[in-house]
């Protein structure tokens, strides 16, 4: 006779159904917009609000997820944000025009901007402190493969069907998440909450709203335009006046002294920039692969799986018996050097480069970043308490967001402005034309290879004794616990 499930096993599988589609929506939309600006007929400017839109929306409602669950409920928010994210990808896929379909895209971020902390909080509280490296395995396993699986999905989707299903096929996926959240989760509240925190929510939202525009325009408009420079300027200052603020009133809708805590801060510092080159060279592969080398999306979807075939493989090993033993400070140094690595492997790729040492790289690239996530997201949380949990989430998720969009930000410029160049001189043939652009994607990957060499050497800060309740009792027996600060 089986064994019937336990509630963190349940609570793990509801977590990464409802990750899975969250995360594999973004890059399937990503692929369709090419298809989706012919459809309704508008130019680059136009259909990036498609992406845009969500993003921002995104940003307002994360920093108020903590707070939601801890008050309303996790499960009464979780069910909330699945039903809010599914409805409204089923508009989406409804639109008569560019406007309905930007705006039922806001609803999903709304959705979007629950879910992740919500449930991560929900994950962390289900699983005991020597467990959590367990609960970043299956995180980890999802947050690289639906990335891989998107653009492959996105672009037969879009090729043979209609765009439109690349928001139907949320549909039954929201549906058994919400079924499954339904009746198995359990109610979670926090008794000491406090009133709503409107200052908070309305400051931390618009300041998130304007960086985030911000850095995802710089590139294209350039960093000196008066609307980038006014708009990320005025987000900073908000932001100052944000955190003045929740550092002195009794309730903070975002608890930043939770940063106080010693593990908390360094990790969050280390995520700060590890995030960025993750994403970023995600960012420029596919461009790197569909606009010089002339691949289609599908194929280019197709070469980044190696990477998630590289984290299943790894993961298991590193969150079952490496993490346990020795702890986050080495596995985070030695992955995000690893990643490196990798990254000056691309920056050294050519136009000829064979599609096997591309997918090698990209193997090597998951293997990496196994040991970077699992002991990054075990060890973010290792002395939050589990009422705080919520909160801590509520601080770390837009954190990640911010990181991928300086990461992309960054990278994208460098981008922008080598192709700029390529192109600026008409008497150059079209040899080396197309050496020049290609140098500017060699730089771009340099780029992200930069960024996880600063995400290492903050890894250096990181102390494996702040950790010692994530790791198993043989290795952390002798670990003296130090105070935090």
């Amino acid at each position: 006779m089986k064994r019937p499930l336990e509630y963190k096993t349940k609570v793990a599988i509801i977590y990464m159904t409802s990750l899975f589609m969250e995360i594999m929506d973004t890059t399937v939309v990503n692929v369709a917009l090419p298809t989706l600006a012919e459809d309704f007929k508008v130019g680059t400017d136009g259909i990036e609000w498609v992406v845009l839109g969500y993003l921002l929306s995104l940003a307002v409602w994360i920093p108020a997820s903590g707070w939601l669950g801890d008050r309303i409920g996790t499960k009464k928010v979780f069910l909330f944000a699945i039903a809010m994210f599914t409805g409204a990808s089923m508009l989406c896929g409804f639109s008569g025009s560019l406007n309905q379909l930007i705006a039922f895209r806001i609803l999903q971020g709304v959705g979007g901007g629950m879910l992740t902390p919500v449930g991560a909080a929900m994950l962390y509280r289900a699983f005991p402190l020597d467990e959590r490296a367990k609960a970043a395995t299956a995180v980890l396993g999802v947050a690289v493969t639906a990335p891989a699986i998107g653009p492959v999905l996105g672009g037969f989707i879009v090729d043979t069907i209609s765009w439109r299903w690349i928001f139907f096929v949320n549909g039954p996926i929201g549906l058994a998440s919400f079924v499954l959240a339904w009746r198995f989760l359990r109610e979670h509240t926090e008794p000491d909450t406090g009133p709503f925190d409107l200052a908070g929510f309305l400051l931390s939202g618009a300041g998130l709203t304007m960086v985030l525009y911000a850095l995802s325009k710089g590139p294209s408009r350039g960093w000196t335009d008066p609307l980038i420079l006014g708009l990320a300027t005025t987000g900073l200052i908000l932001f100052a006046v944000l955190v003045v603020i929740e550092l002195r009133i009794e309730h903070p809708m975002l608890r930043l002294r939770l940063f106080g805590e010693r593990m908390f801060r360094r990790t969050n510092i280390v995520g700060l920039a590890m995030y960025g080159g993750f994403i970023s060279l995600l960012f420029v592969f596919p461009l790197y692969l569909q606009r010089l080398r002339g691949f289609s999306a599908f194929e280019s979807g197709l070469a980044q799986i190696p990477q998630a075939f590289g984290v299943i493989l790894a993961s298991q090993i590193v969150g079952k018996r490496i993490y346990p033993m020795i702890g986050p400070r080495r596995l985070m140094v030695g992955g995000l050097l690893g990643a490196a690595l990798v990254g000056f492997g691309f920056a050294n790729v050519g136009l000829h480069t064979s599609l096997w040492t591309i997918r090698g790289l990209m193997f090597a690239r998951g293997i990496s970043m196994s040991f970077i996530f699992i002991s990054l997201q075990t060890a973010v949380y290792a002395r939050i308490s589990k009422a705080e949990t919520g909160r801590a989430s509520s601080i770390f998720s837009p954190q990640r967001q911010m990181s991928s969009a300086l990461g992309v930000a960054i990278a994208a410029t460098v981008l922008t402005t080598g192709l700029r160049n390529a192109a600026g001189d008409g008497v150059k043939s079209a040899d080396a034309v197309q050496q020049a652009m290609l140098g500017a994607y060699q730089n771009a990957f340099l780029a992200t290879a930069v960024m996880f060499l600063v995400a290492a050497a903050a890894a250096l800060i990181i102390d494996d004794a702040d950790a010692a309740e994530t790791m198993s009792p043989r290795a952390s027996v002798n670990r003296v616990e130090t105070p935090t600060g």
